[in-house]
């Protein structure tokens, strides 16, 4: 599937978050060291145990960060919406992936050389200090799945889905509309179609978001992070 009036990578680039610190000659050579790739729904992005040597971003789609249990247990993090970027706690660490990452749509990322973004923690203080709070997001983030993995509770656990894709740190994606399919919830809480259905009327029975066609809007961004 092709994407419609797609913005460059140039132009995906200086739309991030961390684009803002840097300098112009510091954003001149991640655009010229970065690349993108495009990727079929149901694609591998990376495994869990591959080298980490990209630093990566969402440029388009929405991508899905799980991993499976020696035991069986499939556990999924988060989804990843354009504009979020992963995979710098295992840069800053050097060690294996530790989550697999999966493409739910087509989807473009684009890849950051290690080489280029360890060149930004060296030189950009700045820089430094948007990982420290995009670490710290992500390590809240965690810690709510946690809570909500022990409650059961497949209801909250879609509350908890949706609000972390409106976390403006990890998806700064903007406003509070959201084309997303309750199948692509269902895959993101691990629940099936059906029960994300269930699980979304009661949150607009609550009047925490609106149901569209093709997605839903945020109407109580604050009520879903703490259904």
């Amino acid at each position: 599937m092709s994407v419609i009036n797609k913005p460059s990578l140039s132009e995906s680039l200086a739309r991030t978050r961390w684009a803002g610190t840097l300098t112009a000659e510091q954003m001149a050579r991640v655009e010229r060291e970065t690349f993108e790739r495009c990727f079929e729904a149901g694609s591998i992005i990376c495994h869990k145990g591959d080298p980490v040597d990209y630093w990566m971003g969402v440029t388009e789609g929405l991508l899905k960060m799980s991993s499976v249990s020696p035991q069986g247990k499939a556990v999924t993090f988060t989804g990843m919406l354009a504009g979020g970027w992963f995979g710098e706690g295992s840069l800053l660490k050097t060690e294996g992936r530790l989550y697999d990452v999966v493409a739910l749509r087509d989807s473009h990322v684009a890849f950051m050389p290690r080489a280029t973004f360890t060149w930004l923690l060296d030189n950009s203080i700045a820089f430094n200090r948007f990982l420290l709070r995009q670490i710290n997001a992500r390590l809240g983030l965690f810690i709510s799945l946690v809570e909500v993995d022990r409650s059961l509770d497949a209801d909250a656990r879609v509350a908890r889905c949706i609000a972390s894709l409106f976390n403006p740190d990890l998806n700064p994606a903007g406003g509070p509309q959201l084309q997303i399919s309750q199948e692509e919830i269902g895959y993101l809480c691990s629940v099936s179609r059906q029960r994300a259905n269930q699980a979304l009327q009661v949150l607009e029975r609550a009047g925490l978001l609106k149901l569209d066609y093709g997605g839903l809007t945020v109407l109580d961004l604050d009520g879903l992070r703490a259904f």
